[in-house]
């Protein structure tokens, strides 16, 4: 069967007992896997539709290929008779937006999660009639204007943003460019979120605009922060400190490097009238907590959200000791029995890494923590059973003892 582009699909058998893994679920094929003595990769145009056989030529399913790139293959279907088209991919579009309609009453959140949704290489995030989408594979940019022509149909948008500018894309010999497809693009992305209202500057949002991923997170906080003092760092537009001025924290200090964020932060307190116990500083997260630190100040609760510090296998020394920096300073500042939520959103460190940066950065004089409450990305980032690679946002909410 054809792909998209016209061409008959390649054939990729794999090494011997290499498929046991593709049996399970996983959905993706590395180079080193792949019996290229039997069909070269060299010469493959990345982005071309494959069908992958095992060592003994059994059918296993239909992929997309980049021979440049260490994942060389991502698994689209597992139907011998059906392969990823258009069709298929409006109908996961569709399923897709279905299980989001059944999980929030309001049109603001994740629409795609990659992997989780069967549907390697494209993420979307939607706010009300407004759609970013990114492309981050050559198989899935093939797709491209059907993606974005099932996205307006089915969300009804009045515009569409493909945010193509992510340095994977590199990986894949793809350019980066960000572009309005349809309608133009608005002064402010609106989010509707845990009774709140954020706008974020369509020049300042990160990745696809809006961190979706911890909404329950954030709503998890608010049991903690009844009349105590917060501080917020890595802050962002203020999502996490002013779900805890909503709930009755009696002062929060938001702290980002960006002027911009900040900028954006004040603004959303001043929006949702929650002014008077919310203040956004632009400072760096690191150098901030050692001022505090010197000046006596002290916490009732303190949430701890950096960006990935570990990206790639070779950041992951460097990445380890950031995260057990962070969480040294921050349970300094902690008043005893204060507590502490503490986040990572790098794929390639552990819940169990996490834990143990914040219990050995518990200072000498305290008796240790007590780990209360966890969590994971939210149920718009589903998580694919067999690939612990979409399981990325780990955190804690502990007391320190």
């Amino acid at each position: 069967m054809p792909d998209s582009t016209g061409s008959s699909p390649v054939r990729l058998r794999l090494k011997k007992r290499e498929e046991r893994r593709l049996e399970a679920g996983h959905l993706w094929v590395f180079s080193n896997e792949i019996d290229t003595t039997y069909a070269p990769l060299k010469g493959i145009e990345p982005g071309s539709s494959a069908i992958i056989e095992s060592s003994s030529g059994k059918f296993l399913a239909h992929a997309y290929v980049n021979p440049s790139s260490l994942i060389s293959a991502r698994i689209t279907s597992r139907n011998k008779i059906q392969a990823f088209n258009s069709t298929v991919l409006r109908e996961r579009l569709t399923q897709a937006l279905a299980l989001r309609q059944a999980l929030f009453d309001e049109p603001y959140y994740r629409v795609v999660h990659s992997e989780g949704d069967l549907l390697p290489g494209l993420t979307v995030d939607r706010y009300k009639d407004v759609v970013v989408v990114q492309i981050t594979t050559a198989g899935m940019e093939v797709f491209k204007d059907d993606i974005v022509d099932a996205l307006s149909t089915l969300c009804d948008a009045s515009a569409v943003c493909l945010q193509n500018d992510s340095s994977v894309r590199e990986l894949e010999g793809l350019p980066l460019y960000v572009e309005w497809v349809q309608g133009s693009a608005p002064a402010q992305l609106h989010i509707r979120e845990n009774e709140l209202d954020f706008k974020v500057p369509t020049e300042l949002g990160q990745k696809t605009g809006w961190f979706y991923d911890h909404r329950a997170s954030r709503l998890a906080l608010r049991r903690w922060v009844k009349n105590k003092r917060v501080l917020d760092l890595y802050s962002y537009i203020g999502g996490f400190g002013l779900n805890a001025a909503k709930a009755g924290a009696s002062e929060v200090l938001s702290i980002d490097s960006s002027q911009a964020a900040v900028d954006a932060a004040n603004h959303n307190a001043q929006t949702n009238n929650l002014k008077t116990n919310f203040i956004a500083e632009a400072a760096d997260a690191v150098e901030k907590m050692r001022s505090l630190f010197s000046d006596g100040e002290q916490f009732d609760v303190i949430v701890l959200d950096p960006p990935a510090f570990i990206k790639r296998k070779k950041d992951r020394d460097a990445g380890v000791r950031h995260y057990a920096l962070n969480n040294r300073l921050a349970l300094k500042l902690l008043k005893p029995g204060g507590m502490l939520l503490s986040a990572s959103c790098s794929q390639a460190f552990s819940q169990h890494d996490l834990q143990q940066a914040m219990r050995s950065g518990v200072p000498k004089n305290n008796q240790g923590l007590q780990i209360l409450d966890s969590f994971q990305q939210a149920a718009d980032h589903p998580v694919n059973a067999a690939m612990s690679e979409t399981l990325y946002l780990k955190g804690f909410i502990a007391r320190l003892l």
